[in-house]
């Protein structure tokens, strides 16, 4: 039974490793301009000779696909956070209204910076939006200790959202016809317009906090089998809950600051990896999670880019196809569970 295990275990990170390998090859090859594995490897050894394709390469899809896998990534851990603080299956920064309150913010600190001509940082984004996603946070924690049951904590994030995207929406009504395009589209969530600048910013920004997260693997696994059991087991449950709030705001922060708000990544991915691996050890599950986020938004990216090319969808559009119907079998699942 245990080398079975294993086995599934290893099998599973060679899928999800294999996934995110041939997702990568497939976002850098296709597109309006096509790229063979030749032209790459010739651009990657500086003897490709078409500087067009070199340029597309490099300045484009390259760090394009990477902001992908790392903000995919960053995404289904904070969704694994979220689910595991509230004890909730459904719980994630979309639905919470986390990436709604990180969105407003940013849309304020994006007008009134503009309207002046001043030049925003990527660190000035990423802070902007932590502090919305720790505001919407401290929201959805005070009426968590008000509402009773998962519907009702659902709900209350729903509305959450709908109250940061009318303040957004607000706000975008009052901007300069210039800004109203940028931010339109970046409020509807794409992983366009990516530099090297933006994937260095976020590559340190998410591998520090994932570092953080997999050091608190063992008292996760404690948390997971209940309060009473973690504080037994020495677990200082305050100082873990406040490092979750922290941890899951700030890549729930960048994820926002870069690519705007991202729906059912975060919900949708954990339940299937877990689904792979068939356990919820934290230790397995954190870097399954990244994995997992990373190949789930390479192929929702694949399908934005090129479905209806030259027509660019919105990520949050093919998210929600493919996520929504994952959520309705959880919360299916988990109703017949309890009925059980």
């Amino acid at each position: 039974m245990q080398k079975n295990r294993k086995y599934r275990y290893i099998m599973t990170f060679i899928f999800l490793g294999i996934g995110v390998v041939i997702f990568l090859a497939l976002n850098i090859c296709i597109g309006s301009v096509r790229i063979t594995l030749s032209d790459i490897l010739g651009a990657l050894i500086g003897q490709e000779n078409n500087e067009t394709i070199a340029r597309i390469l490099w300045d484009i899809r390259l760090p394009r696909t990477l902001a992908v896998i790392i903000l995919g990534g960053a995404l289904s851990l904070a969704g694994y956070l979220l689910q595991t603080f509230f004890h909730n299956p459904i719980a994630g920064p979309f639905v919470l209204g986390i990436s709604s309150g990180a969105k407003m913010v940013v849309a304020l600190v994006m007008v009134f910076f503009m309207g002046r001509a001043v030049r925003i940082t990527s660190t000035d984004m990423i802070v902007a939006a932590f502090v919305g996603a720790m505001l919407s946070m401290g929201f959805v924690l005070l009426l968590s200790r008000r509402v009773k049951g998962m519907s009702m904590l659902v709900v209350s994030g729903v509305m959450i959202g709908y109250i940061c995207s009318a303040i957004t929406e607000l706000v975008v009504t009052f901007a300069d016809d210039a800004d109203i395009v940028n931010l339109h589209n970046w409020s509807q969530g794409s992983f366009s317009g990516m530099t090297w600048d933006h994937v260095k910013v976020m590559a340190i920004v998410v591998i520090v906090t994932f570092i953080a997260v997999f050091l608190l693997s063992k008292p996760l696994s404690a948390y997971q089998l209940g309060e009473v059991y973690a504080q037994n087991m020495g677990v200082n449950i305050r100082i873990l809950r406040v490092f979750l709030v922290i941890l899951s705001s700030i890549l729930s922060a960048c994820i926002v600051a870069f690519a705007g708000p991202i729906s059912f990544v975060g919900i949708a991915t954990p339940h299937l990896v877990k689904k792979l691996l068939g356990t919820a050890k934290p230790l397995l599950m954190i870097p399954a999670c990244f994995l997992g986020g990373s190949v789930f938004c390479l192929f929702c990216d694949l399908l934005a880019r090129t479905i209806l090319a030259p027509t660019e969808l919105s990520i949050s559009t093919v998210t929600a196809i493919f996520g929504a119907p994952v959520v309705l079998w959880v919360m299916a699942t988990h109703r017949k569970e309890r009925a059980a």
